[in-house]
């Protein structure tokens, strides 16, 4: 009887459930970022906007629906993936599979030993050498990485934001001189931002002033040597993940940008030499209609910061070229073949935004890094977008919107505030010293993980629709061989040994000197003749940091003669 009753009781449950599943409704009637949405919109939401000077055509100033008058027509956007782990050859591998799935580019990631700027035998650097990213301690490591590779025909995104990207970008120009090749010829992207490394890498090994310099000595370098580098691509997207808004994510990427090129302008550069050569890296996030006005509403926003505040008298130069990468955060490791749908959402947001190059997460990034098999879905991804869905058929096919158009104004407005607030204490860098960056981001990290706990914010499979633990992973999981790293601190010891020291003792001592002369003096070309004799990063990024006034080692363990 007992048996009975309780299972009528599961049933009336089950019908109580079906019924209220039957009848739900949204309940959260804003967007990720909080601006409330209304039922409709109407031709009332966009009075105000003037086509010619507020949306254009696409090829137009501002440049609101893309900045070529064909977009796609005239050329797909760059399909990359990114890879990096283990030791060089191994990336050097997984490139020229990706290479083989029909990527038109490669974006290189580093582990986090390289990205502070030590050796992969630094105490510190212990368990974190390949883990989630290539090692490259010294030039051969990176003569590895890009082994059979034509630089001088692809075009390479190197992700090292922090201020050790002077001594990656520099081997990359020393793998292409030491073959022959005319740098002038390469084309690619160094992230180069190393004041968002603060957030994402930490403060230590990226000290405000020198991280500075240090940005605008690759800009100055690449204005005069490399015509079609991109100089920069300042990385609003790692700030994202940190939780921030649209808005925020908008004017923190901004506020960077407009630090570098002000600097670059006290050095005696022009604007028009260098600005077209800045690009950004932005998200693209999981809130379909708010994520593509956001960067409609950058692109509009960059057209107007170059033209009027910095005065740039070349349309090359107010033009906002970016790169997206799907957004990482939006993945969770519970049925993780879910992600493959958040990303699809994501790349297709960053084509109808109008994306100059893409970046998918692979599906399994929550769990470990990308397989073969997880990245050729991601490759496949961009190419159905491309290929099957017709959205490139036509320039911004969502701009006239009543919804989007009012939404790019109201989150121009936005960013625009927290823009001149910024400027008020007297520019982003002052903006960190202040730690009203810190902050604000401490503040939306702290409301996010609120909103997911409360389930104000659903996360299928995570807070909502999951199930019981789950014991095994869609696919092959990538697993880094654990001798990887024992090989490569033996590889480092072993080229210590065998390099000509003498040559690795002048070139150093004459990259102190080009140090010490100030905050004029591009140390590109003697931080490439030190790569040359094969010091490592840390003795070269040492040397510079002990120059400037700083720790040798920014973790303070090691000294010079370590």
């Amino acid at each position: 009887m007992i048996d009975t009753v309780d299972a009528q009781k599961r049933e009336g449950e089950k019908a109580d459930g079906l019924m209220e599943a039957y009848f739900e409704k949204p309940k959260r009637l804003t967007t990720w970022s909080g601006f409330p949405v209304k039922d409709i919109y109407t031709p009332d939401d966009v009075k105000g906007i003037d086509y010619e000077r507020d949306v254009a055509d696409a090829g137009e100033y501002p440049y609101t629906r893309g900045i070529h008058s064909d977009m796609y027509r005239g050329r797909y956007w760059t399909m990359r993936e990114g890879s990096g782990y283990a030791r060089g050859e191994d990336t050097n591998k997984r490139l020229k599979f990706l290479a083989n799935q029909g990527v038109g580019g490669f974006s290189i990631f580093r582990d986090l030993p390289t990205v502070w700027g030590i050796d992969a035998d630094h105490p510190l650097a212990e368990g974190e050498v390949g883990v989630c990213g290539v090692n490259l301690t010294s030039l051969k490591d990176m003569e590895e990485v890009l082994d059979g590779i034509a630089l001088d025909k692809v075009s390479v995104a190197l992700l090292c934001a922090s201020s050790l990207a002077p001594v990656i970008f520099s081997q990359y120009v020393t793998v292409a001189e030491k073959r022959g090749i005319d740098i002038a010829k390469l084309r690619g992207t160094i992230a180069n931002d190393p004041l968002h490394s603060r957030y994402c890498y930490g403060k230590l090994a990226n000290p405000i002033d020198l991280s500075v310099k240090l940005s605008v000595d690759i800009i100055e370098f690449c204005t005069n040597n490399m015509p079609f580098w991109n100089t920069n691509s300042v990385n609003a997207y790692d700030m994202r993940e940190t939780g921030i808004n649209a808005p925020e994510e908008i004017a923190f990427g901004f506020g960077i940008a407009m630090e570098y090129i002000r600097r670059a302008l006290e050095r005696g550069l022009d604007v028009d030499d260098f600005a077209s050569r800045i690009s950004f890296y932005f998200s693209a996030g999981i809130d379909f209609f708010e994520e593509i006005a956001k960067l409609r509403a950058a692109r509009r926003m960059w057209a107007k910061i170059m033209k009027e505040e910095f005065g740039a008298k070349k349309s090359s130069s107010w033009k906002f070229r970016f790169g997206v990468h799907t957004a990482g955060s939006s993945l969770v490791p519970q049925q993780s073949l879910n992600n493959i749908i958040r990303i699809s959402i994501e790349a297709l947001v960053a084509v109808l935004g109008g994306v100059q190059s893409l970046h998918c997460c692979s599906y399994d990034e929550p769990i470990a890094l990308p397989s073969e098999g997880s990245q050729q879905i991601a490759v496949r991804t961009q190419q159905i977008l491309a290929y099957e869905t017709g959205i490139t058929n036509t320039a911004d096919p969502l701009g006239g919107s009543y919804f989007i158009e009012n939404l790019t104004s109201r989150i121009e407005e936005e960013s625009v505030k927290i823009i001149q607030e910024i400027d008020e204490m007297g520019g982003m860098a002052e903006a960190m010293r202040k730690e009203w960056v810190d902050q604000k981001i401490d503040e939306a990290a702290l409301q996010f993980q609120e909103e997911i706990e409360n389930k104000e914010r659903v996360i299928v499979g995570a807070n909502a629709f999951s199930h019981g633990p789950e014991e095994t992973t869609p696919g092959d999981v990538h697993r880094i061989p654990p001798e990887t790293e024992r090989k490569q601190i033996a590889n480092v010891k072993r080229l210590r040994e065998e390099r000509d020291r003498n040559k690795v003792k002048v070139s150093i001592g004459r990259l102190r000197e080009k140090t010490l002369m100030g905050d004029t003096e591009n140390l590109i070309p003697s931080i490439v003749e030190a790569l040359k004799a094969y010091a490592t990063i840390g003795e070269i990024q040492g040397t510079i940091r002990e120059a400037y006034g700083l720790s040798y080692d920014p973790f303070n363990i090691l000294n010079p003669s370590h």
